[in-house]
């Protein structure tokens, strides 16, 4: 089963969210896709490298993501205990000031809500880049560079 993957994660393997990477729910979410097995492997190696920081939005997106809509649907109960173990890492929680810069960096770079929460989150968090499929390969938004890792 694929939830031994987790069970085998490092711990945070630091003490201070500056440098780390962030990672986007779809990175996270591979790890459980069948149907993309060379990504699910790289999401692995990724996840048992460490080192990485989420947020609540991570999260909650995953645990949706794992439970309604992969192919091969992730148990409720599996989902929760995936949830539970990645807050080993540092969790971004989403506050009002978190949500007011999203707007303005939506605005400014002309991004989805969601996406520029993520990034605001990386910000905050003072991570150096955002592992995700979702943006622009390369940019860098915020001083933060953007990595799709697939």
């Amino acid at each position: 089963m694929q939830a031994v993957v987790w069970m085998g994660v490092n711990g945070p393997g630091m003490t201070s969210m500056s440098g780390s990477q962030f990672l986007d729910t779809n990175v996270l979410a591979y790890v459980f896709d069948s149907q993309s097995p060379q990504k699910s492997a790289i999401a692995q190696t990724i996840l048992r490298a460490g080192g990485f920081v989420v947020s609540v939005q991570v999260l909650g997106e995953l645990y949706v993501t794992l439970t309604r809509k992969l192919t091969s649907k992730v148990p409720d109960n599996v989902a929760a205990q995936v949830i539970q173990s990645l807050q080993v890492y540092p969790v971004v929680p989403i506050t009002s000031t978190l949500i007011s810069d999203a707007i303005q960096t939506s605005i400014v770079h002309q991004l989805s809500y969601w996406d520029s929460l993520i990034i605001e989150a990386a910000v905050t968090a003072g991570c150096t880049s955002l592992l995700t499929e979702d943006l622009t390969d390369g940019q860098t938004i915020k001083g933060v560079r953007i990595t799709n890792p697939f």
